[in-house]
């Protein structure tokens, strides 16, 4: 009955979401590239279905009570349209599969506050106290847990990624993800009730993904058994032109600033008339020495 409860829930508040509320879906499903799990976003427990880049995600509003409740208010703006909306049943609810509604899709950068990590506050007067309060609850965690983003934006919605140090692929599991966004939204309602953030924020807890993108030189050592993506820039008669390969580190001069590559041993770089056979000895003995400046943009590979 509970789990029932928890449904209904969440349909009604992404209900609102036709509205112009910040809401939750009941099931959100995108798909990762490497594994095509479905990325799910729900306030209540799933078995784990775990891959290594598999990117999970829980969403739920800052706020529940009895199914019967109204939807989040807005963050910003639109306060005098009153909502008409009375669900019974999940029956009664469109299930909207979207979450934020999306500006044009634009390529991911360090320090963007999504794949490429980092902190991005939005403008919003409330940002760095929202912060404060996730920093607190992972300084107090058990679990080997960082941000690795976080996000917020004016329309009241709360986005962090959680990177594990510890596992090889940095990936949390679901239970630590559930676990992390159980008590900040428990503190978040705290604080909500305190006025001293908005009241209904919209929370989004993910771990990073395959997609993350990855610091030079600083998190090529951590994952340096395994082949990445490199895009890069490279100067032909004068002309500067960006290619991508799948590459294996082989070593990090820090002192000179440069990287040096080999071919990973993937189809990519394996000649289309060989039938799938490995490298040949001479690609295998190739080498890249690429300075950390011509370096646009490294993924883990997706096989």
């Amino acid at each position: 009955m509970a789990r029932y409860q928890s449904l209904i829930i969440a349909a009604l508040l992404r209900a609102s979401r036709r509205s112009t509320s910040p809401g939750v879906s009941s099931v959100k499903r995108t798909f990762s590239s490497s594994s095509l799990l479905p990325r799910i976003t729900i306030p209540i427990t799933l078995p784990c279905r775990s891959s290594p880049f598999s990117k999970f995600s829980f969403s739920s509003s800052s706020s529940f009570s009895a199914p019967s409740a109204r939807p989040p208010k807005p963050a910003a703006g639109n306060s005098h349209e009153e909502d008409t909306f009375d669900y019974k049943t999940t029956e009664d609810v469109e299930v909207i599969d979207d979450w934020e509604e999306e500006e044009e899709e634009v390529e991911a950068k360090l320090g963007d506050g999504g794949d490429g990590g980092g902190i991005v506050l939005g403008g919003v007067p409330w940002g760095e106290r929202v912060l404060s309060i996730a920093s607190q609850v992972l300084k107090e965690y058990e679990q080997d847990l960082q941000l690795f983003a976080f996000k917020t934006s004016p329309r009241g919605y709360i986005y962090i990624r959680l990177d594990k140090p510890s596992h090889e692929y940095g990936c949390p599991s679901m239970d630590e993800l559930e676990e992390f966004s159980r008590e900040y939204k428990k503190r978040l309602d705290v604080a909500g009730d305190a006025k001293v953030v908005p009241e209904d924020l919209a929370l989004e807890v993910s771990s990073p993904g395959a997609e993350r993108l990855l610091k030079v030189p600083e998190d090529l050592h951590r994952f340096k058994e395994m082949p990445m993506t490199v895009s890069y820039e490279e100067e032909t008669n004068s002309r500067k032109t960006v290619k991508s390969t799948v590459f294996l580190l082989e070593s990090v001069d820090a002192e000179s600033e440069i990287c040096i590559w080999k071919l990973a041993d993937v189809k990519e770089n394996r000649d289309p008339e060989s039938k799938g056979r490995p490298l040949s000895r001479k690609q295998k003995d190739l080498r890249f020495k690429l300075p950390f400046s011509v370096h646009r943009m490294i993924t883990l590979y997706l096989d």
